[in-house]
């Protein structure tokens, strides 16, 4: 007697249907036309998508075109995006030099120009940094007019991007870091109306002066860093160089 193979009855499929995952139920549509009808059904896949995704589901009242398997697939894909670890960074700490220039009215207290890469790294990977200042330049203890700039610049004098310059008065004492911060600009693809969220630290050391003549002191040390000002950290070292790129890269000009 010849036996006769057919497909399953459609009722069959749907029963069946009930007992698999998503990810089952999306590799079973792709058998046959009759599969995937059964397999994309709204029943089957608006319990699933309310389960993972409720606000999606409920969403789904603006356009009820849209299928539920559609709406957990872009779900799906959404969750994945924010969970998927970000690239790294095409720019690097050996391509940048920090410039920093501090000055009082129109005497120049400390100039410096350092390779990144030259300074000591962070041990937790942050982006931040601590120099040491060699020349013994000597100022009052306090202050009026100072101007603080810090600048990363591209090697080769390719580019160069403003990270801080700020003016006002300080008062500064010895074994006290004089501190100043200053908001950073929005990436390029984001309106100049948007914050980025970070913040440009730097930090002056100051020292007695040599002569012990009372009143003055000196920079002995200079510290700049890139905060978050969500948590007030530091931000890491890939973050920091993913943010300066938008603005030192050349194929963003």
């Amino acid at each position: 007697m010849k036996s006769c193979i057919c497909s399953p009855p459609w009722e069959v499929l749907f029963l069946v249907a009930h007992y698999l995952d998503p990810k089952t139920l999306a590799i079973s549509s792709c058998v046959s036309r009759s599969w995937s009808i059964s397999m994309s059904s709204d029943h089957l896949w608006k319990p699933i998508c309310s389960a993972h995704f409720p606000s999606l589901c409920n969403l789904r009242a603006a356009d009820p075109t849209v299928p539920y398997r559609r709406l957990y697939a872009i779900g799906y894909v959404s969750v994945k995006r924010r969970l998927r670890s970000p690239s790294k960074p095409r720019l690097s700490l050996d391509d940048v030099v920090f410039a920093i220039d501090v000055q009082c009215r129109d005497s120049g207290i400390v100039t410096i120009a350092k390779p990144a890469s030259d300074l000591e790294p962070d041990p937790n990977g942050l982006f931040r940094f601590d120099m040491e200042v060699c020349e013994p330049p000597r100022m009052a203890k306090v202050l009026a007019g100072v101007r603080v700039m810090w600048s990363v610049v591209l090697k080769g004098w390719q580019g160069v991007f403003s990270m801080m310059e700020c003016k006002g008065k300080g008062s500064f004492v010895p074994d006290v870091e004089g501190w100043f911060s200053s908001e950073l600009p929005a990436p390029v693809c984001c309106s100049g109306r948007v914050g980025s969220g970070l913040v440009a630290d730097l930090r002056l050391g100051f020292c007695g002066a040599e002569d012990g003549r009372g009143g003055r002191v000196r920079v002995g040390k200079v510290g700049v860093g890139v905060l978050s000002v969500v948590s007030w950290r530091y931000v890491s070292v890939d973050d920091a160089l993913r943010y300066l790129q938008h603005f030192l890269s050349p194929s963003h000009d």
